[in-house]
């Protein structure tokens, strides 16, 4: 083999969610550990598709409410990783600088869990 093939750019095919399906089957300690996220990783969802939808940048929000872009980076980074939890005023400024209101759903649990 030559040097350059060793050193080749081979990338492996990722699909999170086909991993983590797949790792929900196999380990229910990591089907409670991720499931437990799940209220995080919806609301995180909503941030990104909020400003996705509004065509706006992290700097750009971040003008509207008045706070830097790494304060808007942290929000979005703090509900995937649970390190701080935005207040609902942040999240209802957030929701503002999207052309948007911050709606809050409880709905009941599915029967499976």
């Amino acid at each position: 083999m030559t040097t350059e093939e060793n050193n080749a750019f081979n990338p492996v095919p990722l699909n999170p969610k086909a991993f983590v399906e797949q790792k929900r089957t196999e380990d229910a300690r990591f089907r409670v550990a991720y499931d437990a996220l799940e209220d995080e990783f919806s609301a995180l969802a909503a941030l990104l598709e909020a400003r996705t939808k509004a065509g706006l940048t992290q700097a750009e929000i971040a003008s509207r409410m008045g706070v830097s872009q790494p304060i808007v980076a942290r929000i979005e980074s703090s509900l995937g990783s649970q390190a701080h939890s935005p207040s609902l005023n942040t999240l209802r400024r957030y929701a503002q600088a999207c052309g948007m209101k911050l709606v809050i759903q409880m709905v009941r649990k599915d029967d499976g869990g």
